[in-house]
């Protein structure tokens, strides 16, 4: 993977998505022990986001229940090393409504920002790491991943080069 051409994955069962998770957290370790890396999750209502989410975060150490911060819009976890913050944007009214929740402190510093439906944020939110968008074809999740900075590429490449599809 030379580019930054969009790169398009399938998730045919539960253990795709939990694989490619795991796979995902390994890659993104790195740069989120340094700084905030976002991953924003995008497609419609039942796509998979919230799951991903789950995935992910038990990926990096989390035993207990997720929790889907749809009324919330976040669900911290910061005993996760390096911490791990997960956001549902989905009932935001009004982007400016991050800046009541301090949205600036949780991606200027270090750890994993899981940000589902992040055009809700558009103006307020900076370029994303890495977006997923996630279709559900059928039985079968497509998955389009975009590197929005170096870093995303980075991970990007690492997890492509990991995941077999």
């Amino acid at each position: 993977m030379q580019n930054r051409e969009p790169v398009c994955i399938q998730w045919v069962s539960e253990q795709d998505t939990a694989r490619f998770a795991e796979h995902l957290m390994q890659a993104c370790r790195q740069w989120s022990e340094q700084r905030a890396l976002l991953v924003f999750l995008s497609g419609d209502l039942g796509a998979g986001k919230t799951t991903f989410s789950r995935y992910c975060l038990r990926a990096m150490g989390h035993s207990g229940a997720v929790k889907s911060p749809t009324y919330t819009l976040l669900e911290p976890y910061e005993h996760l090393d390096p911490p791990a913050y997960h956001f549902d944007l989905y009932r935001l009214a009004d982007p400016e409504e991050l800046e009541y929740l301090g949205i600036r402190d949780y991606i200027s510093s270090r750890g994993m920002c899981l940000i589902e439906w992040p055009q809700k944020g558009r103006g307020v939110l900076p370029v994303g790491d890495l977006t997923l968008t996630i279709q559900l074809k059928d039985t079968v999740r497509e998955v389009m991943m975009t590197a929005g900075t170096d870093e995303g590429h980075e991970v990007l490449r690492q997890c492509v080069e990991r995941f077999e599809y």
